[in-house]
């Protein structure tokens, strides 16, 4: 059943190492730069008890209420609830968190449709699979992903150099893998479990890899190091960094130091195909939820850019309102990406319901390529004060407030106090150090660019074109080299789905 907020913050007091600023912290729900995220997290977990939001943060499977986010999508409206869900715990927080959960729970449900996959290696492995998530969905584990490595020199084999570089399996055990090796985990320092799987790597031409392997691991394993990246919150005053101070997810390098993995809890091993199908689907449900944060950071920069702007009555200018609608067109392409990709939802190889690919990979490019652009238009309309406001202690001091209340005071409904909140809201969001922090983040945090691009090209429908071309230029069947198209290859059915399909749903 789901968990409560303290029976979470309970659950990850199991004594682990984590280390940040050269410190060990003694406990994790306590650190001030931890905290943050852990009351949020613990505050995502109360949302499915609380009577204003449990309807919208959990669903009914018999006499058993589980966490929305975890479920199996197996219809459009199910993928509808999750995208409510998501939306209700941003504004309940009044920020973006993304490794909590609904983003990286449904990397597993790509295992579940690579069964077929998996059982070629040991039919055990689709066993663990599907436990698994039946595990996630009954016990409501805080979930995350353990996706890239040190890697080392990347000219060279794994097996060239330095074999810690990336993750492997050092021995087998009557119970279980020994593994080896460090991986970069958001939010694993306060987390109950990942899906550790390989990343993006060379695993050498044999079929068979130490490195290609897949597991669940219990983040309260021995064995298991967290050194931390410093966090932003606690560097400042939260009424000056109001978003660092809130909403900072700290990465973490866990160090495996010959930590067991129960057979249970491997997915594949030595296997280099499910490898490469696990990195070649891996993205197909998470990338929704990813996608959806950067719909509301939109948001975010239209409201704090058109605050500023109507403050002064710039938003009467073309010049602005042209920017203004930048933004816009940002923020409407990102949402009319993820409502298609519902709309034109696909089956997928287990049944569930899969965004459509091609719609889904394509909006995660115009999200993630576009972002950099969009803010740094942002910043240019809230303005050069942004970055030469003055801290919220200098408003209060006696002799300072008096001339901070004169110069940030424009009307009687824009008073300092509330100018130097939406100023510094912009700043955190736009020009702080975790700012940039999250820019790159949002850029890299499911792949680089050009995984982002191989996505599109692997699910685009080339033959929607193709075949129009080829009856408009008169073409003959030899240009298609002998392969027939499938029914329904046109532009219509391209854009619009199949209509049985359709109707079905």
């Amino acid at each position: 059943m789901i968990r409560t907020g303290a029976e979470y913050r309970d659950s990850i007091r199991d004594g682990r190492e984590v280390y940040i600023n050269g410190q060990k912290v003694a406990d994790v729900t306590l650190h001030p730069q931890f905290k943050p995220l852990v009351d949020i997290r613990a505050r995502i977990y109360d949302m499915a008890h609380d009577v204003k939001t449990e309807a919208v943060m959990t669903v009914r499977d018999g006499d058993e209420v589980n966490a929305i986010g975890n479920a199996l999508p197996y219809t459009q409206d199910d993928w509808w609830a999750k995208r409510r869900a998501t939306d209700a715990v941003l504004e309940d927080v009044g920020g973006i968190v993304t490794r909590v959960g609904d983003e990286t729970v449904g990397e597993m449900w790509s295992l579940f449709d690579g069964q077929d996959v998996l059982a070629e290696i040991d039919p055990q492995f689709a066993r663990n699979i599907e436990n698994h998530i039946t595990r996630v969905l009954k016990t409501d584990p805080f979930h995350v992903s353990a996706n890239t490595d040190p890697k080392g020199d990347r000219s060279k084999a794994p097996q060239d150099q330095d074999p810690d570089m990336l993750l492997h399996v050092v021995k087998e055990t009557d119970a279980g893998l020994i593994v080896r090796g460090a991986k970069y985990e958001t939010a694993a320092a306060y987390a109950n479990q990942a899906f550790t799987k390989p990343t993006i790597a060379n695993w050498g031409n044999s079929a068979m890899s130490d490195y290609a392997v897949g597991f669940i691991c219990d983040l309260g394993s021995p064995g298991l190091k967290f050194i931390c990246r410093t966090g932003f919150a606690g560097r400042a005053p939260a009424e000056d960094y109001p978003l660092a101070n809130k909403f900072d997810e700290v990465d973490t390098i866990v160090i495996f130091d010959n930590v067991l993995i129960p057979w249970e809890n491997v997915l594949f091993y030595r296997h280099t195909r499910a490898a490469t199908f696990i990195r070649s689907c891996l993205h197909r449900y998470s990338a929704f939820a990813f996608v959806q944060r950067n719909l509301k950071l939109a948001d975010m920069m239209i409201g704090a850019a058109l605050f500023n702007a109507r403050q002064t009555g710039l938003d009467k200018q073309q010049a602005v309102q042209e920017k203004l609608a930048e933004l816009a067109v940002y923020r409407e392409g990102i949402n009319a990406h993820l409502t298609a990709a519902i709309t034109l939802g696909e089956r997928s190889p287990a049944g569930l319901m899969m965004p459509n690919q091609s719609l889904l990979y394509s909006g995660r490019v115009l999200a993630c390529s576009q972002l950099h652009h969009m803010m740094h238009i942002a910043r240019d309309l809230c303005g050069g004060q942004i970055c030469v406001t003055p801290d919220a202690a200098s408003f209060r001091h006696p002799e300072t407030k008096p001339w901070l209340d004169k110069y940030y005071t424009i009307n009687d409904e824009w008073v300092a106090d509330d100018r130097r909140k939406l100023l510094a809201f912009a700043r955190d969001m736009l020009n702080s150090d975790y700012a940039g922090h999250r820019l790159t983040f949002q850029m890299f945090a499911q792949a680089p660019a050009y995984a982002h691009l191989a996505a599109v090209y692997r699910n685009f429908d080339w033959d929607g074109p193709l075949s129009f071309v080829k009856g408009a230029a008169g073409l003959s069947d030899r240009v298609m080299g002998g392969k027939p198209l499938k029914s329904g290859d046109s532009t219509l059915t391209q854009w619009y789905g199949e209509p049985s399909r359709a109707a079905a749903e």
